[in-house]
């Protein structure tokens, strides 16, 4: 190491190169990137989680330059020494990346554009075929995703989706702990429920720093100890702008910012700071100077724009709630697919930490609610085509739990009119809780991530329960309601209904009993759609 270090620092430009070098050389020597299941670091070994131990070429790595021994334990650890596994690290991460995006097949390379699949329906009608369109649409629309923005958004996202246990854990909780508290039952318990429902609350802040370092290639306890300090109780004590900063100032946004800042420093130490003194140097500048701008700059600018978040979003509902809830519940599925919902996700948050729940999600939920009516109405318009009218069956319970990629992408997006009507079941059912909403019955969710059914349990607002209860349920059975007449009514051309109201089961059995067979007198069972589950209730589902 003595003479890797000593190249290191004559030609300091190349270092990069070297770090990418022995990322290279350690990769085909572990297995390849298809036998990589996760990848960490401490302060000297490279942590790598393995699919298949038996690829590893374990003399062959001991025998590289740069690798100092290799350790056999829950992970496989390979000891690069301090400073040196921090720069190798993300090199070894981008590698696997890359290999994983190249061995990826390109989507929709040699298939008809989705785009006219929605416009009007085939004669192929066959849940196998619409689910087929359903994958080209969805890989169609997931290739115009990857925008920078888009892939920004994306990010930000894979902060917050971990934390989505804790919240329901928590916000549940909750939930239990006020009905408890207002029905007089069991006061001792209530303190302990409280605490539970508000300790992981209290600390959120430290959770979103842990997880925007290890989204942007930092070390994840660094972004958690900067962001610890927005949760500090001593900033109290420290004046900013010429006034008191107050714990928690800021919020998830403010944790973000100081996270992302403290990602940049430690990147621009890692460059520049011996790897004999990274260990010390590093840490100690990224914890400083990150932590000097967030209390006198970011928890400042973050605690206002928190502040605007929830004022707004207070004064666009009681203003203007039916207009604002028909607007957001119509457009929520359109914005699923273009991923610009992921830019909800913080704005969820903010609103759960000031406010104690998100009034926004149940109006989004609706758009699940108008996919289920439109399913139902294209199960009764289609009596014949057993196929579909199977995959519906199976997909439905889903639909009402909230889980509505099955119902879009195997039913609704292919055949392209029923998709709209369901964003209209969906407008008329977020009108309905947001005029509640301008009427003074605020309808929130604690959490974010259920829909449909899943989110009666997280409800809350500034009203009883019971009223909470009876709106959401309103909204839900209006987006039932519409989305199931629209499509009934408007779903269908004639063309598409004579050409998909078919029995196409029956129509394969006769096209196969038809066929020439090698050996006519044990002629083979025709295989039809119907003899396994349509592909898309194995789909990953997406909350709706």
């Amino acid at each position: 190491m003595a003479t890797t270090g000593s190249a290191a620092d004559k030609t300091p430009d190349k270092t990069p190169d070297k770090n990418r070098a022995t990322a290279e050389a350690i990769l085909p020597l572990v297995g390849g990137a298809g036998n990589v299941a996760s990848v960490a670091h401490c302060m000297t070994r490279l942590r790598l989680g393995l699919h298949d131990r038996s690829l590893v070429r374990d003399e062959a790595l001991k025998a590289l330059p740069a690798v100092l021994g290799v350790i056999e334990d829950e992970t496989y650890q390979i000891v690069l020494g301090p400073g040196t596994v921090a720069r190798v690290t993300p090199e070894f991460e981008r590698l696997v990346a890359e290999a994983e995006e190249t061995a990826a097949p390109t989507p929709g390379a040699s298939s008809p554009a989705p785009s006219s699949a929605t416009a009007t329906a085939t004669a192929t009608a066959s849940a196998d075929e619409l689910a087929a369109r359903g994958a080209e649409i969805k890989a169609e629309r997931k290739a115009r995703n990857a925008t920078p923005f888009k892939l920004f958004l994306r990010r930000i996202a894979n902060i917050f989706v971990p934390l989505i246990p804790a919240l329901i854990g928590c916000g549940i909780i909750a939930g239990l702990n006020g009905l408890l508290t207002n029905l007089h039952w069991l006061p001792a318990v209530v303190p302990a429920l409280a605490a539970m429902a508000s300790g992981f609350m209290s600390l959120i802040a430290v959770f979103v720093g842990y997880n925007t370092a290890k989204e942007f290639g930092g070390t994840p306890i660094l972004g958690g100890a900067v962001a610890a300090i927005i949760v500090f109780p001593g900033v109290a004590n420290i004046d900013a702008f010429g006034q008191k900063l107050s714990p928690g100032q800021g919020g998830v946004l403010g944790a973000l910012g100081a996270a992302v800042l403290a990602v940049y420093v430690e990147k621009w130490c890692r460059r520049r700071v011996p790897e004999a003194l990274d260990v010390l140097v590093t840490p100690t500048l990224t914890v400083l100077v990150s932590g000097l701008v967030t209390i006198f700059g970011l928890m400042y600018v973050a605690g206002e724009i928190s502040t605007a978040i929830g004022t707004f979003a207070d004064w666009l509902l009681s203003h203007g709630g039916s207009g604002a809830g028909f607007v957001l519940g119509g457009l929520f599925l359109p914005l699923v697919m273009l991923g610009l919902h992921q830019a909800l996700i913080p704005i969820h948050t903010t609103l759960i930490e000031q406010q104690g729940y998100t009034v926004l999600l149940p109006i989004l939920a609706m758009a699940g609610a108008g996919q289920v009516g439109a399913a139902a109405a294209v199960y009764l318009r289609l009596p014949h085509n057993t196929s579909i009218r199977r995959t519906i069956r199976s997909a439905l319970p889903a639909g009402f739990l909230g889980v509505g990629e099955p119902l879009i992408y195997g039913v609704s997006l292919p055949l392209g009119r029923p998709f709209i009507t369901a964003c209209v079941g969906g407008a008329f059912g977020g009108g309905f809780v947001g005029l509640f909403n301008q009427l003074g019955a605020a309808v929130g969710s604690t959490a974010i991530g259920p829909s449909g059914w899943a989110l009666f349990p997280l409800l809350s607002g500034n009203k009883g329960l019971g009223e909470m209860i009876a709106v959401y349920g309103g909204g839900l059975l209006v987006g039932y309601a519409v989305g199931f007449v629209a499509t009934y009514y408007f779903g269908f051309t004639k063309t598409m209904l004579h050409e998909l109201n078919t029995d196409t089961e029956t129509a394969a059995r006769t096209t196969t009993s038809k066929a020439p067979t090698a050996t006519p007198a044990t002629p083979a069972t025709p295989a039809t759609p119907g003899d396994q589950p349509p592909p898309e209730t194995a789909a990953q589902p997406a909350q709706v």
